[in-house]
């Protein structure tokens, strides 16, 4: 079984900060993994379907799953799909199988309304510059508390993804001279560049 207090010290060096979010993703990315009965993914074994967005108020919850299921933006499995919640779909891409889990609404205000938003994160106050004691005691919680206090756990579900596939072409852009991966290649003018200087070439014609 996989346990998110093992991996608390790495992921709070890998985050930079303590905070309850982190270790949420910990708690969350366990979970999954426990339930589809799978180990850290050293490869691509795993694909994490993050819902977060963009502007989300707790990207730290995207570090404890890349933390503790392996699924890492450097090795792309993982997506963030934009939606602005906290869903977390693990899929297994041996078996094809997944499962969602997600925080409940009713845990999350909870935590909304603690000291540590209430009287640091919401008045711009840094993560960093907040009290062990205000942010601990989230932290414990976040780790100990029972699974059903504060997850919805989806059944086990059949998902299929594409074979991850890994490309190896790539061209010297005939204008900026850095080296591009293939799939990325804009030809402007019979020149074959990379899209930074199509923009350029696009939006100043005469200087490109």
């Amino acid at each position: 079984m996989v346990d998110a207090k093992v991996f608390l010290e790495a992921g709070l060096k890998f985050h930079g900060h303590k905070c309850p979010a982190m270790p949420l993703g910990l708690r969350v990315g366990a979970i999954a993994m426990n339930r589809l009965g799978v180990e850290r993914s050293g490869d691509k074994t795993l694909l994490a379907l993050v819902e977060l967005g963009d502007d989300h108020c707790a990207h730290c919850y995207g570090d404890g799953i890349q933390m503790i299921t392996g699924c890492t933006f450097g090795k792309g499995n993982i997506k963030q799909l934009g939606y602005g919640k906290f869903g977390l779909t693990l899929v297994d891409r041996t078996s094809g199988r997944a499962v969602r889990v997600v925080p409940t609404a009713e845990s999350q205000m909870q935590m909304k309304r603690t000291p540590f938003f209430q009287d640091y994160r919401m008045k711009g106050i840094s993560p960093s510059k907040v009290p062990d004691a205000v942010v601990d005691p989230l932290i414990e919680k976040v780790l100990t508390a029972p699974a059903s206090a504060l997850f919805t756990v989806s059944e086990v579900f059949d998902y299929t993804v594409p074979k991850a596939a890994e490309n190896f072409d790539s061209f010297v852009c005939d204008r900026c001279g850095e080296m591009v991966a293939e799939a990325y290649g804009r030809v402007v003018h019979d020149r074959k560049v990379c899209i930074p200087c199509q923009q350029e070439m696009l939006a100043t014609p005469v200087a490109a």
